[in-house]
C-alpha cells in the first residue's frame, strides 16, 4: 500500500514536471513567435516605405523628364518601360546637354535597346558622370531601383551639380545638395533638410513669397493646414511661374517625405528664381555670380543658336545655288539672274555681317570668361569659327559656279532667242514668197495664140529657175529649226509647226509648178497644131485660087509658073500632116 502510494506520488510528480516542461516550452515558443512577428512587421514596414518612396520618385521623375522632353515634343507614360529602348533617354540627354548624341538604332529587339542605352550611358561617362553598378541591361530589363538611380544621377549632373554657393562667413564653397539647401536657408532660414521641413507647405510658400510677395499672403497661412498650403504653392508655381507641378500634396505631407523628389522640385525653384534680378541684400553676391553665369550661358546659347542658324542658311543656300537646272526661256533665266543678283547684293551681305558679329560675340564670351576666371568656352564641333569660314568658302565657290553657269545659260538663251527671231523673220518672208508664187503658178492665163503661149512658157521657165534657186533658202529655215531643236529651245513646238508648214507649202508649190508646166506644154502643142491647121487651110484656099489665076493669066509663062508652084507647096505640107 505504501509502495502504491509512493508510486502514485512519483507519478504525480512526474506529471507536474512534464506539465512544467510543457508550459516552459510553450512560453519559450510564444516568445520566439513574438520576436519573429516583430521582425517580419519591421521588414514589411521598411519594404512598404521603400515602395512608397519609389512610387513617389517614379511619379516625380516622370513629370521632370516630361517637362524637358516637351521641348522636343516627346513624352513618356511609364518611367520604367519607356526608357528601355534608349530612344527617350537619348532625347532627354540631348535636351539637357544641348549636344547631339549618336543616332539611336531603329529596332525593337533587345540588342537594339542595349545598343541605344549603351550610347546614352557612354555619353554620360564622357560627361564625367560616375555610374555605379548601372549597366545598359539594367535599364533595358526595367530595373526599378537602378532606373530611378540613373534619373537621379542625371538630375544631379544637369540640374544640381552647377549650383555653387559661397558663404559669407567662412568663404567656403559648397556644391550640389548643400549649395541648394544653403540657398533655401538664405531665403527661409528655418529649414535644415529636404524632408520633414517641407511637409506643412510653408517652405514652398516662403520661397515664392520671398521673391514674389504679390502672389502669396504668407501671414494668412496656417501650419496645420498642410494640404492647402502645398496645393496653393504648387498651383501658384505652375500658373504664375511656369514651373511644372512635379509633386502632389500627398507626396509631401507624409511621415517620411522623399528627399530626392523634393530636391528635384525645389531645384526648379532655384533655377527660376536665380534668373531674377530682384534679389535681397543677402543674395546679391550669389545673384551676381549666378547672373554672370547665366549671362555667359545666354551668350553661349546665343552663339550656338546664331552659329546653327548661319550654318543652316549656308547649307540651304549652297543646295539652292548648286542646282544647275535653269528655266528654259530667256525671260526665266533673266528672272533667275535677277534673283541671284538680289541674293549677292542684299541677302548675302546681311549674312556676312552676321558672320562677323559671331566672331565678335565669341571674342566677347572668351573675354568675359577670362575676366571671371572661368573655363574657356569651346564651341561644339562643327560650330567653330574655322568651320563657319570653311562653310562660307564652299558657299562662295558654289556662288561663283552659279554665276558663271547663269551667264552662260543667259548667253545661250539670248542666242536661241536671236535664232528664233531670225527664224520667224525668214519664215515670214518665205511664207509671203510661197503664197505669191503659189498664186502665180495657180493662174493658167497662157494666152490664145502661139506667140502668147510661147511667151508664157518662157515666163514659166523663169519662174522654175527662180523656184529652184529658192530651195537653198528653204534649207536655211530647216537648218535654223534643227539648231534650235538641238539646243532645246523652249518654244520648239511652234518652231517645228512653222517649219512643217513652210515645207508643206514648198512641196505644194513644186507640185503646182510641175502641173502648170504640163498644162503649158499641152497648150503649146495645141497652139502649134492650131497654127498648122491655119496654115493648111490657107494653103487649101490658095490652091483653090490658082486655077482661077490660070484662066486669068492665059499667058504661057505665068501659067507655067503658077502650076509649077503647086507641087512645091504640097511637098512642104507633107511633114505637117502626121501632126495634124
Amino acid at each position: 500500500m505504501a509502495n502504491a502510494s509512493t508510486d502514485l506520488d512519483n507519478a504525480e510528480a512526474q506529471r507536474q514536471l512534464n506539465n512544467n516542461n510543457t508550459r516552459l516550452a510553450s512560453s519559450s515558443g510564444h516568445w520566439e513567435t513574438e520576436v519573429t512577428s516583430s521582425k517580419l512587421f519591421e521588414c514589411s514596414r521598411i519594404k512598404a516605405l521603400a515602395e512608397e518612396r519609389d512610387a513617389v520618385q517614379k511619379k516625380t521623375f516622370t513629370k521632370w523628364v516630361n517637362s524637358h522632353l516637351a521641348r522636343v515634343s516627346c513624352r513618356i507614360a511609364d518611367l520604367y518601360n519607356d526608357l528601355r529602348d534608349g530612344y527617350m533617354l537619348t532625347r532627354l540627354l540631348e535636351v539637357l546637354s544641348g549636344e547631339m548624341l549618336p543616332r539611336p538604332t531603329r529596332g525593337r529587339m533587345r540588342i537594339h535597346c542595349l545598343e541605344n542605352v549603351d550610347k546614352a550611358l557612354q555619353f554620360l561617362k564622357e560627361q564625367r558622370v560616375h555610374l555605379e553598378n548601372v549597366g545598359s541591361h539594367d535599364i533595358v530589363d526595367g530595373n526599378h531601383r537602378l532606373t530611378l538611380g540613373l534619373i537621379w544621377t542625371i538630375i544631379l549632373r544637369f540640374q544640381i551639380q552647377g549650383i555653387k554657393i559661397e558663404c559669407d562667413d567662412n568663404r567656403e564653397t559648397r556644391s550640389a545638395k548643400d549649395a541648394l539647401l544653403l540657398w533655401c536657408q538664405m531665403k527661409t532660414p528655418k529649414f535644415n533638410n529636404f524632408t520633414t521641413c517641407w511637409r506643412d507647405g510653408l517652405a514652398f510658400n516662403a520661397l515664392i513669397h520671398r521673391h514674389r510677395p504679390d502672389l502669396i499672403e504668407f501671414h494668412k497661412l496656417i501650419r496645420s493646414n498642410a494640404t492647402h498650403n502645398l496645393q496653393q504653392a504648387f498651383n501658384i508655381a505652375e500658373q504664375n511661374l511656369g514651373l511644372t507641378k512635379l509633386l502632389d500634396p500627398e507626396d509631401v505631407n507624409t511621415e517620411n517625405p522623399d528627399e530626392k523628389s523634393i530636391i528635384t522640385y525645389v531645384v526648379s525653384y532655384y533655377h527660376y528664381f536665380s534668373k531674377m534680378k530682384a534679389l535681397r541684400v543677402e543674395g546679391k553676391r550669389v545673384g551676381k555670380v549666378l547672373d554672370n553665369a547665366i549671362d555667359g550661358q545666354k551668350m553661349i546659347d546665343r552663339y550656338e543658336a546664331l552659329a546653327s542658324e548661319l550654318l543652316e542658311w549656308i547649307e540651304k543656300t549652297i543646295g539652292i545655288i548648286s542646282n544647275q537646272k535653269f528655266a528654259n526661256s530667256l525671260t526665266g533665266v533673266q528672272q533667275q539672274l535677277q534673283a541671284f543678283t538680289t541674293y549677292c547684293t542684299i541677302e548675302k551681305p546681311i549674312k556676312f555681317q552676321e558672320k562677323g558679329n559671331l566672331e565678335v560675340l565669341l571674342f566677347t564670351i572668351q573675354s568675359k570668361l577670362r575676366a571671371n576666371n572661368q573655363k574657356p568656352y569651346v564651341p561644339h564641333e562643327g560650330k567653330l569659327i574655322s568651320d563657319i569660314n570653311k562653310a562660307w568658302e564652299r558657299l562662295e565657290k558654289a556662288e561663283h559656279e552659279r554665276g558663271v553657269a547663269l551667264r552662260q545659260e543667259l548667253i545661250r538663251q539670248e542666242k536661241l532667242e536671236l535664232l528664233a527671231q531670225r527664224f520667224d523673220h525668214k519664215t515670214t518672208m518665205r511664207q509671203a514668197w510661197l503664197n505669191e508664187n503659189q498664186r502665180l503658178v495657180s493662174q493658167d492665163n497662157f494666152g490664145y495664140d502661139l506667140p502668147a503661149v510661147e511667151a508664157a512658157m518662157k515666163k514659166h521657165e523663169a519662174i522654175e529657175a527662180d523656184i529652184s534657186s529658192y530651195e537653198e533658202r528653204i534649207g536655211v529655215v530647216v537648218e535654223l529649226a534643227g539648231e534650235m531643236e538641238t539646243e532645246g529651245y523652249y518654244d520648239i513646238r511652234r518652231i517645228s509647226a512653222r517649219k512643217e508648214n513652210i515645207l508643206g507649202q514648198w512641196s505644194l508649190l513644186k507640185e503646182l509648178v510641175v502641173g502648170r508646166k504640163a498644162r503649158l506644154e499641152k497648150n503649146l502643142a495645141l497652139q502649134k497644131t492650131f497654127q498648122d491647121m491655119v496654115y493648111m487651110i490657107d494653103w487649101m484656099e490658095d490652091m483653090q485660087v490658082r486655077p482661077v489665076l490660070c484662066h486669068a493669066f492665059d499667058t504661057s509663062p505665068i501659067k507655067t509658073c503658077i502650076l509649077s508652084a503647086v507641087p512645091c507647096s504640097l511637098f512642104s505640107l507633107l511633114p505637117r500632116l502626121p501632126a495634124l
